[in-house]
């Protein structure tokens, strides 16, 4: 068997796959349901301050090779995941990354505080990219100033791993990369979703409440590799790729892109136990082309030939 342990910044995990915030619930949920050797770890759902609902149904439609969806955070606030979520979460044999958010930097700077230092978390990391928040005004990754803000005030409030999500809603990707790193993030998180929207041409109307929402799955795939070579070569920091992985040939693909780690997504949405099999698919990937071990592979992409 392979080497598959993977290093992000001051964090070593048992495997480069992890399971991306929305699309894992808060990682109890599947407890007893799924294989956990295979995963790095589980980025949680978004946490706030104060419970959210999220937005008014339909929140989700399947497009081709991929969905969109406008759920809008929903999550049940940070004191009742503190009491009733990460004690069990933290007995887990993965890595805990909570993602959080808020509407100001203020509001993000709340939540990190109230998590604080508790047992079990290893990594923070911030959601500045959603697209469906229209509290927002824009997306928060697009402003490379607002990146660099909110990161320098909560790399002071938090002695955690500080991983920045980032927004392929950008025309490059390595400005926003640049501010946080500038500001003391450990590691970047990207891609999120792209902003689109789906019609129903009968009705004449958008097929999402909020109209528009964020697009995952296969179709983003060659923009998130993109992106994650980019913003790789730009800082000196670790990168979290993601972007439509649904199989151990694609988190090879992340990783010589430059990941240092790869998200999994839109997939466990179907089948909760991609993760587990993406991680043996990878082993055998790496066996196949004798790897001896899966970070063999970061940054590793050649020339095109000729």
């Amino acid at each position: 068997m392979a080497d598959l342990s993977a290093k992000v910044g001051s964090l070593d995990f048992a495997t480069p796959v992890i399971a991306a915030s929305g699309t894992y619930g808060y990682g109890l949920e599947f407890d007893g349901l799924v294989d956990w050797t295979g995963f790095g770890g589980v980025s949680v759902k978004g946490i706030s301050s104060e419970p959210c609902d999220g937005l008014a149904a339909p929140r989700m439609v399947e497009t081709p090779a991929g969905m969109l969806n406008a759920i809008g955070l929903q999550n049940i606030g940070v004191e009742a995941f503190l009491s009733d979520k990460l004690p069990r979460l933290s007995s887990l044999p993965i890595r805990v990354i909570v993602n959080v958010w808020g509407n100001s930097p203020e509001q993000y700077e709340d939540v990190v505080e109230r998590l604080g230092d508790a047992d079990g978390i290893d990594a923070i990391e911030v959601n500045l990219a959603c697209p469906n928040r229209k509290e927002w005004g824009t997306i928060f990754a697009c402003d490379p100033k607002l990146v660099a803000t909110v990161t320098a005030r909560l790399r002071k409030k938090t002695r955690l791993p500080l991983w920045v999500k980032l927004t392929p809603n950008v025309s490059d990707i390595t400005e926003p990369a640049k501010a946080a790193a500038g500001e003391g993030a450990e590691a970047l998180s990207l891609i999120n979703t792209l902003r689109g929207m789906a019609i129903d041409p009968e009705s004449r109307r958008p097929l999402l409440s909020n109209t528009t929402g964020g697009l995952s799955g296969p179709a983003i795939k060659p923009i998130g590799l993109l992106m994650t070579y980019e913003a790789s070569r730009a800082v000196d920091v670790p990168v979290v790729g993601g972007g439509g992985v649904a199989s151990g040939r694609d988190v090879a693909e992340y990783l010589l892109a430059g990941a240092s780690a790869v998200q999994v997504g839109t997939v466990n949405l179907f089948d909760p136990s991609a993760p587990h099999r993406i991680g043996r698919e990878l082993d055998r990937f790496l066996d196949e082309q004798g790897v001896a071990a899966a970070r063999d592979l970061v940054g590793a992409l050649e020339a095109p030939a000729g």
